[in-house]
């Protein structure tokens, strides 16, 4: 052990080695240094809903953080939710209450195990579950990666705190895989799958399948797989995408719970129940027990595409359930992304049932009994209406700034000035790693202010704010050369075409403050050369290319400080 252990590590250091250097290789001498950044979040719903004392926001993790699943060891939470090419992959998160989390980074955080380097950033890693086994006092988290060959993997540990193992890659196909542990200490994974060769019936035909788990090799028993839901609730009906299935166990049945519907308006969350792990299983028959698809599509303050959620019993041992669902703003597109919300369960009966699930959600839910809100405070992740200030000067850079398709700390680095990025030769538009610190957008009304100290030496060198849906959907604005003189301009690129939308020359004598506002689809680029007296670049501009409905794919909009040494924007 302590001989691959060693072997481990030294191969890790090559890695990172050879890595480290060849993206040096990359980098431009000519660096840009951000400071000051302040993200203000100032949407009207949290305004009209103010919180009670024993209330609190729903969702509790505003911006993309999908897919959420969740466990618990005594009075510990954990909770982690889909990165797709984001890096770290896999967020996690802490609670001793479902109200106030403690955000702890990324589960996979290792680039030499997982690099999703040359991934489209909807792929990646997604859908995750996270179970504890109190039989080996373990935490497992498997997840499907879409880079470097992974596929279905497994990570574990005793203490998430302290990290995770390195993956064990799981010989099964699908996606969406979470494992369930037995009260006799016996371990099943279920996933989501295409039918039997030659089965499938319709488009969105999908299958839940079954295997059994061996916890001494961590591998699945072969053979073992079985289809246990074909389709569906309804198969005649011809459901679409029956994913994300989670199993658990109450009064001696078996239960399991299933998205259904796809990722959209039909999203919805329905459950079956048996008296064995591996079937017959039975439909409830008052499916679907979560969804927000039956009320009218110009309803106000709308939460819609509510469905993947995993069930916990509370502090208060009732019982809650986490779920994706999305916050459109006022044409309905889907800038945020799909985001964590919580409601209460009922369970009293046979099945369970998401409280006030099935009718227009509100933001405000009655804290469990004993929590007291701090979120926003302590180090807990803030929600409702905030605003976050960075000065780049703790030790620790918070978890929420990231990196997309590899680490952060590839390119950055902090200086008394503040946080400088070297700039890779890639541009913002290339499926590679990028130069830039992202930061999710959590409203749909919001500010996102830097200052910027940056002067380029050439038509290739351009450094300010980047807004991203994805790399052909983008904003880029920023500050670069023409000749002899510098200008700053704002960019649109829609399915991979760019076009300047308007450029002005500028003179360089201090740092330079950026900003983006937007209100909803409405977003104005704007800079100020003294720091406060902002002037529009342009006019306004629509956020349709930022939202999902536009862009496909499945991430929300992220903003970001962005450098690069690949720049191919000409100012008019």
């Amino acid at each position: 052990m302590i001989k691959r252990n060693i072997f481990f590590l030294l191969s890790v250091v090559l890695v990172c080695f050879y890595t480290g250097n060849a993206q040096q290789k990359k980098q431009s001498k000519n660096t840009a240094v951000f400071s000051n950044v302040i993200y203000n979040g100032n949407d009207q719903i949290y305004k009209n809903s103010p919180l009670n004392q024993d209330e609190f926001y729903t969702p509790i993790l505003q911006g993309c953080y999908p897919d959420p699943a969740i466990t618990r060891k005594g009075d510990d939470y954990y909770m982690v939710c889909s990165s797709f090419a984001m890096f770290p992959g896999v967020p996690i998160f802490h609670s001793k209450d479902l109200v106030n989390w403690t955000d702890l980074g990324g589960v996979l955080n290792n680039a030499a195990e997982f690099n999703p380097h040359d991934t489209g950033i909807s792929a990646g890693v997604y859908a995750p579950g996270i179970t504890y086994n109190p039989h080996n006092d373990t935490f497992y988290m498997i997840v499907t990666a879409f880079s470097g060959g992974l596929g279905n993997i497994i990570v574990k540990t005793k203490d998430p705190m302290k990290g995770w193992g390195s993956p064990i890659k799981l010989d099964f196909g699908g996606i969406d895989p979470s494992i369930f542990f037995d009260e006799n200490g016996k371990g099943y994974i279920v996933h989501n799958d295409a039918p039997d060769k030659g089965k499938e019936l319709y488009e969105g035909h999908r299958v839940i399948k079954i295997w059994e788990y061996d916890l001494n090799t961590d591998k699945v028993i072969p053979g073992t797989d079985k289809i246990i839901v074909d389709g569906g609730v309804d198969l005649s009906k011809k459901p679409i995408w029956i994913e994300a299935p989670h199993l658990y166990k109450k009064n001696g049945k078996y239960y399991l719970m299933c998205a259904e519907g796809g990722t959209g308006g039909n999203h919805s969350e329905v459950i079956f129940s048996s008296d064995n792990p591996k079937g017959p299983f039975k439909p409830a028959s008052n499916n679907p027990i979560l969804t927000q698809r039956y009320f009218p599509k110009d309803r106000v303050n709308k939460v819609d595409w509510a469905g993947h959620a995993d069930l916990i019993q509370g502090p208060d041992n009732k019982y809650y359930g986490v779920f994706l669902g999305i916050r459109p703003n006022e044409k309905d597109r889907v800038n945020i992304g799909r985001e964590t919300f919580i409601l209460p369960v009922d369970w009293s009966g046979e099945f369970p049932v998401f409280e006030n699930g099935l009718i227009p959600m509100q933001p405000k839910l009655k804290m469990p009994a004993g929590a007291t809100n701090k979120t926003g405070k302590d180090g807990f992740f803030p929600n409702g209406n905030f605003t976050f200030t960075e000065n780049f000067t703790s030790d620790k850079l918070d978890y929420r700034w990231i990196g997309l398709r590899g680490p952060r700390e590839n390119f950055i680095a902090v200086t008394k000035k503040g946080l400088q990025i070297n700039p890779f030769e890639v541009n913002i538009k290339e499926v590679k790693p990028t130069s830039t610190l992202f930061y999710r957008q959590m409203h749909n009304t919001f500010s996102f202010a830097a200052t910027i100290d940056y002067k380029p030496q050439s038509e290739k060198d351009l450094a300010g704010i980047v807004c991203l849906q994805n790399e052909r959907f983008n904003y880029v604005f920023g500050i670069t050369k023409k000749g002899k003189d510098t200008y700053i301009l704002l960019e649109r690129t829609e399915k991979g075409e760019s076009k300047i939308m308007a450029s002005t020359k500028i003179e360089i004598k201090k740092p330079l403050r950026l900003q983006v506002k937007a209100a909803g689809d409405s977003y104005e680029f704007s800079y100020a050369t003294n720091g406060d007296d902002f002037k529009n670049l342009g006019e306004s501009v629509s956020g349709d290319i930022l939202s999902t409905n536009k862009a496909g794919g499945f991430t929300g909009a992220l903003v970001g400080l962005y450098a690069t040494a690949a720049n191919d924007a000409r100012p008019q």
